[in-house]
């Protein structure tokens, strides 16, 4: 057992070797000039993440012997990549983070794991995530946490925290991330990344998602540069494009429009966030003034029983699981369900008699959603309402209780656009905290805005570049 001193350091895998500093559209260009081929990107990325995961402890599973997608020119022909572990894999096991049953290798490719092969990735294994992508934290009760790299004593975030992990230490330039409440950009921010969740269906719809009466996830990617999300986007919207959204194609880079942006520091539903946060957004707004942007604080203002609402719903999530969990493994035994999962079903089994009203009030958020956007073109906010916390302080092991009450204090801002089906991305500001842990800022749009939100992203990472972790 490592010591807390021992525990407080920096990994990354970044080397002199056939991946380099490059992101994923550069690994991608290199390989198409000949000067590095997809089979030596694979074996020195597999090679990173060995002496990487030994600490980090991201990686569910391996592939045995990676193999370069079919879609050959796809925007990441030949880069590697992993896939989160509740999206299935033909011949890996989809274990959803939990220790409730012994899952079973997959027969067959989820549809968005095809969606994300046209790309072309070389898929090597899958990421940890905590127990059914629950968590904003990816850790367990009886098993390892996934460390963040930038600092090995705090959480990685959840609930893609295992894809999070590996990207921000340079494993790998990309992974596969999915968020149904925050979990994209809840690890991008504690990482450092660029996380982008975008509008419900922009991309191809998970089978889960279409037998639930709100339909709150959407998939994507967690990467290091703002290109390297735009290009995934372009690349799925050209295996499969929704036809009710408007059409996206490939963002190059900032616009010269100039736009009216709302921000606000505290949560609507009236968590107020920490001083480093909040300084995290009052320095995003310098630089948007100084890039022309009109600036101006927003009140945003949501049916106060929202956030009771949403942890119905998601308490609502966790008792169809422990309901019908024998379909993912015949062992499937709900009390071995972690603390946070069984406390989310045990209240909601108080409460759920209301929870056709919830839903109703759930999807009628979008109308508050839409006259907080009047007359602006963005929304900027926190990603959480205070810094990223020390392992421990978010474990399913804490009292039921004393979790939900911490987890709310921290995830105040990114439920909404789950709620509404609206794009946001979260980037990582210019502050950070006194441990050199980054902090995100998050900026929110209108239904099918992807294009706005990367055209802002682009223009602030050339302003401030993103810090690197190879420099810390």
């Amino acid at each position: 057992m490592t010591t807390f001193e021992e525990e407080r350091t920096t990994v990354h895998a970044f080397r002199d070797d056939a991946l380099g500093e490059y992101d994923a559209v550069g690994l991608a260009a290199a390989i198409r000039r000949g000067e590095v081929s997809a089979a030596e990107v694979a074996r020195d990325a597999a090679e990173r993440v060995r002496a990487v995961d030994a600490r980090l402890h991201a990686v569910q599973a391996d592939v045995a012997a990676p193999a370069p997608a079919a879609w050959a020119g796809g925007a990441f022909a030949g880069v590697p990549s992993f896939v989160k572990d509740n999206t299935d894999y033909v011949g890996l096991p989809t274990g959803h983070g939990s220790a409730a049953f012994t899952p079973r290798a997959a027969r067959r490719h989820a549809p968005f794991t095809r969606q994300f092969l046209s790309s072309g990735v070389t898929v090597l294994g899958k990421t940890r995530l905590p127990e059914f992508g629950f968590s904003p934290t990816t850790e367990f009760e009886g098993a390892e946490p996934v460390r963040n790299p930038w600092n090995t004593a705090h959480s990685a975030g959840g609930s893609s925290g295992g894809s999070a992990a590996l990207v921000a230490a340079g494993a790998v330039p990309i992974a596969h991330a999915n968020d149904g409440g925050g979990s994209i950009r809840i690890p991008a921010a504690c990482c450092g990344l660029v996380g982008l969740k975008p509008t419900r269906g922009r991309v191809v719809q998970n089978a889960q998602s279409r037998q639930l009466p709100l339909d709150i996830v959407s998939d994507g990617i967690v990467s290091r540069s703002v290109r390297d999300t735009a290009a995934f986007l372009a690349d799925a919207e050209r295996y499969w494009r929704n036809p009710k959204l408007p059409p996206l194609g490939l963002v190059e880079g900032p616009s010269e429009r100039r736009l009216r942006i709302g921000y606000l520091r505290d949560s609507p539903s009236g968590v107020t966030s920490d001083t480093a946060t909040r300084d995290a957004v009052t320095e995003t707004v310098a630089t948007l003034e100084r890039l022309g942007h009109t600036v101006q604080p927003v009140e945003f203002a949501i049916d106060p029983r929202f956030t009771d609402d949403f942890l119905t719903y998601w308490g609502l999530l966790s008792f169809l699981i422990g309901s019908t969990g024998r379909t993912l493994g015949r062992d499937f035994d709900r009390h071995c369900m972690d603390g946070l999962s069984r406390g989310l079903r045990e209240e909601y089994l108080k409460n759920w008699r209301g929870t056709p009203g919830v839903v109703r009030r759930l999807k009628r958020t979008k109308e508050a959603y839409a006259a907080g956007f009047r007359g602006l073109d963005l929304i900027l906010s926190p990603v959480l309402a205070h810094t990223t916390p020390p392992i421990g302080h978010l474990s399913p092991a804490v009292p039921y209780a004393t979790l939900i009450e911490r987890i709310l204090a921290y995830v105040a801002f990114t439920p909404v656009d789950n709620v509404v089906g609206t794009p946001s991305i979260s980037l990582p500001s210019a502050s950070a905290t006194e441990d050199g842990l980054p902090i995100g800022v998050m900026f929110a749009g209108r239904p099918g805005s992807e294009r706005t939100l990367l055209e802002v992203a682009f223009a602030l990472e050339a302003e401030r570049p993103f810090r690197r972790i190879q420099d810390a």
